[in-house]
């Protein structure tokens, strides 16, 4: 029996789906079409149906390659299925795709659904042994992979094959494929496969985290009823493809029928021109790719007028950069903060940041957030706990077994927080990162926030390192131009005697994974 909340959410899904251009006026050939994708692919090989049914002739994808129309997408990736079916992939198969943000990400995600193999985004920043290990353990059979990773694929021999996806001169071997495919759809497989992300593997071994497919617009019309999507806009998705936000981001434009622009690295130049060029109504991007768009001399004076919503996720924005960006920008940045296991958890709204620049914002329809103390009990506003979530797209458990701690029908997301008295939530640190020095917790991420605020500072980040007399004490890592002693004096003035880093260490630039989080466990503690 579905439950009334469960009926609350996909009719307020349903609304803002309708409002985003989503779901529209269609003829009775295209919805027929619509439907038996949605019902034999699954949501991840609809993705690229959807668009092509309604509108085939509209720009569907830009990449460094060029455009390509929603029906000439579509097109590709039914070719692409139907060369893998005579290939024997389907049902069964696990296509692993290395790729970054171009259309051949897109075409292997959807031909290998369409197909109803299992579909495992491959973390492009692996080495090696890293691949080997998520290759093996989450049963890959077929691999996808840009040119530039083929001495990290080295030596793998999945069973159903290994196929480039881009090449810097020529084709590569999916073009091949797509030529000799035949475009027009495949056969609805016996059962869907599932689509499987993996976490960042930032306090650990990256684990798959499958998510189901069924047919629910729960999720993405919570995030649309946050955030203005709109049909038939450019929007440009800076994130990769193969973690949460940039996917969530880029499978929302497809559906609502905007033009999805991509490029396979971040250089902040060229991506205003696109922004520019491209009239994009949205910008999604990691804090730092925000950052460095903020940094170039020229972002001042271009023509971003057309900009409606600049979206961050994936890693801290942090207070001072929000401040920055509603400054420079106007009113138009978006808080975003999930996880792999929970996908979206909270959006924070130009209202709320510029109330509490340092928020996440409050859940979407459908997802219920609640910061809890160890006995899982609620706690007043302003008390810091663990937070817990319950939303419509959380996963079922790790392939390779277990899951997240569960109260009731709420799972644990692994950092700790707090609620105002206005319901907007504030992520203060993993839950693994809390620090006790001479019996004082102490969270890192209230000093990080603190040294980015300072003029000088660039980045910064803050860990424990082991200490005879306290047990533990905080080393500062900062990339700016300041002093050590300037460091302490800025801390000093505004925290805790006890939360001033006794160690300040300057680098060239923190170390981070394409995300744009901060991998701590490279940085130096001894």
């Amino acid at each position: 029996m579905v439950s009334l909340p469960r009926i609350v959410a996909e009719l307020n899904g349903l609304r803002a789906a309708l409002r985003a251009g989503m779901l529209g006026p269609t003829s009775p050939a295209a919805l027929a079409a619509t439907l038996r994708a949605l019902r034999g692919y699954g949501p991840l090989g609809a993705a690229t149906t959807l668009p092509a049914c309604r509108f085939p002739h509209r720009t569907g994808l830009v990449d460094e390659r060029g455009a390509l129309t929603f029906g000439e997408l579509e097109r590709r990736c039914n070719a692409l299925a139907n060369a893998w079916r005579a290939r024997g992939i389907g049902v069964g198969s696990t296509v692993g795709v290395l790729c970054r943000n171009h259309r051949g990400l897109l075409e292997a995600m959807s031909a290998g659904a369409k197909t109803g193999a299992s579909v495992l985004f491959l973390n492009t920043d692996f080495a090696a042994p890293q691949l080997r290990d998520a290759v093996e353990r989450e049963g890959v059979t077929a691999l996808v992979y840009d040119e530039e990773f083929a001495a990290v694929a080295e030596g793998l021999e999945p069973p159903d094959g290994a196929f480039t996806a881009w090449r810097d001169a020529g084709d590569g071997d999916l073009d091949a494929l797509i030529a000799e495919g035949d475009p027009a759809p495949p056969p609805a497989p016996s059962r869907q496969g599932a689509m499987v992300i993996l976490t960042s593997g930032t306090s650990g071994r990256p684990r798959g985290a499958p998510r189901h497919q069924g047919p629910s617009v729960a999720l993405p019309g919570g995030i649309l009823s946050k955030v203005p999507l709109r049909g038939g806009e450019a929007v440009f998705v800076g994130p990769p493809m193969f973690h949460g936000l940039g996917l969530t981001m880029a499978l929302l434009a497809l559906g609502v029928g905007s033009t999805l622009v991509l490029r396979r690295r971040f250089d902040a130049a060229a991506v205003l021109d696109d922004l520019v060029g491209y009239r994009c109504t949205t910008f999604v991007a990691v804090p730092v790719m925000l950052k460095r768009l903020l940094d170039l001399p020229g972002t001042a004076a271009a023509d971003l007028s057309g900009l409606r919503v600049v979206l961050t996720g994936g890693a801290p924005l942090g207070a001072p950069l929000a401040r920055r960006a509603l400054a420079a920008l106007g009113p138009r940045l978006y808080n975003f903060y999930g996880s792999t296991e929970a996908s979206c958890v909270t959006i924070a709204t130009p209202a709320d940041l510029a109330v509490a620049p340092g928020c996440v914002g409050r859940p979407p329809a459908g997802t219920v957030v609640a910061v809890l103390d160890g006995h899982g009990r609620r706690v007043p506003a302003g008390v810091p706990g663990r937070i817990f979530v319950d939303s419509p797209a959380r996963f079922g458990g790790y392939t390779g077994g277990g899951g997240r701690t569960e109260v009731g029908r709420m799972m644990e997301v692994g950092d700790l927080g707090h609620l105002d008295a206005a319901g907007r939530l504030f992520v203060d640190g993993r839950a693994d990162d809390m620090i006790v020095s001479g019996g004082e917790n102490m969270y890192p991420g209230e000093v990080e926030e603190l040294l980015s605020a300072h003029p000088a500072v660039r980045e910064a980040a803050v860990v424990g390192v082991p200490d005879e007399e306290f047990g533990t004490r905080l080393r500062a890592f900062v990339v700016g131009d300041l002093t050590a002693d300037e460091v302490r004096a800025h801390v000093a003035a505004r925290l805790a005697r006890y939360k001033v880093p006794r160690d300040v260490v300057f680098l060239e630039e923190l170390p981070r994974n394409p995300t744009g989080k901060v991998l701590k466990r490279k940085l130096p503690r001894d």
